[in-house]
């Protein structure tokens, strides 16, 4: 009868394990964990402001109703889309509220973050072609990218990675795990979670790594080919002048471009080949692709982008304006 109740509460045990996950602070700095929140607060802060500031500015200045800054508008939706999801998960641990999160949960928030994570590689494409057709075919520019035709690019971007990313999440949904139910970061990543299942992960494995080949690869040899075209472009024109004028448009985009895969990549190989590395080196990279993104986007583009730094002047400093102008 004891061997009985032992068994049962071993099951239990395990049972509720099974839909249980535990999140991972700053190994080895716990006791840090409220001051460490503070800059993270201020990251988010940041992030969320200067890309709502731009929102803002595109939405209601109609200087600004223009392909160019529709996709940045995308660049902005999609960088709080893939670090939002975690600014909940990320307090509570630093706060010392939980560590805990369902299954359920944890599969939806990853969901999230690998989601918009590929749309804002494809929406990285999508604004490659737009300094493409701007520099190459001027003339057909507004023909070309119409407001209608960049709505559906927004959609097929986003869909193209949302229903890309299901299969992994179903076959998760399948997996038992018996073995530790920590989490190496303080939010869920599929390429963290499946390192915890009991069974086998081959097809996940695979579906990635070719899922991550097939999205990326395509994206960055768009935009490769499109900077290609660009350049030559640009060097066919005779005056200096234009030929910077032309390149300097194009460099909040090369930003934002290594901004997004750098991190991203470095992500990938420290989950691929750095498995015995330090906690901290798995934790420094996440956080730098979850949140250096969303923070520096709308600050490269306000410094570099004069239609964007007089709208947020404008917002900001609308009396200082209105008297000089007046």
């Amino acid at each position: 009868a004891a061997l009985s109740r032992s068994s049962m509460a071993d099951f239990n045990t395990s049972s509720d394990l099974s839909t249980t996950f535990y999140f991972t602070g700053i190994p080895g700095y716990e006791s840090l964990h409220h001051w460490i929140s503070i800059p993270f607060c201020i990251f988010y802060l940041v992030g969320i402001v200067g890309n709502c500031t731009i929102l803002h500015i595109v939405r209601t200045d109609p200087s600004l109703h223009e392909p160019m800054y529709y996709f940045l508008a995308m660049l902005s939706l999609t960088d709080m889309g893939m670090s939002l999801p975690t600014l909940v998960s990320l307090l509570r641990v630093l706060w010392s509220i939980s560590r805990e999160i369902e299954f359920n949960t944890c599969v939806i928030q990853m969901f999230f973050i690998h989601t918009f994570s590929f749309t804002e590689s494809a929406v990285l494409l999508a604004m490659a072609f737009d300094r493409y057709v701007a520099i190459c075919h001027p003339l057909r520019y507004s023909t070309i990218l119409t407001p209608q035709r960049i709505i559906k690019i927004g959609i097929a971007a986003f869909l193209r990675s949302s229903l890309s990313i299901i299969p992994l999440m179903i076959r998760l949904a399948y997996f038992p795990f018996c073995r530790s139910h920590v989490l190496s970061h303080s939010y869920c990543l599929h390429q963290d979670m499946i390192r915890l299942a009991c069974a086998d992960i081959k097809f996940n494995v695979i579906y990635g790594l070719v899922l991550i080949t097939i999205l990326w690869g395509f994206d960055s040899l768009g935009i490769l080919v499109s900077y290609i075209f660009i350049l030559r472009s640009v060097l066919s024109i005779a005056s200096q002048k234009e030929r910077l004028k032309a390149l300097n448009t194009c460099a909040s985009h090369i930003s934002a471009v290594l901004i997004l895969y750098v991190p991203m990549i470095g992500l990938s190989l420290v989950h691929r080949f750095a498995k015995h590395a330090s906690p901290l080196v798995h934790v420094f990279m996440a956080h730098i692709y979850l949140l250096v993104p969303p923070v520096l986007n709308p600050i490269i583009y306000s410094v570099k982008t004069k239609q964007i730094r007089t709208g947020i002047i404008r917002l900001f400093v609308p009396l200082r304006i209105h008297s000089t102008w007046g």
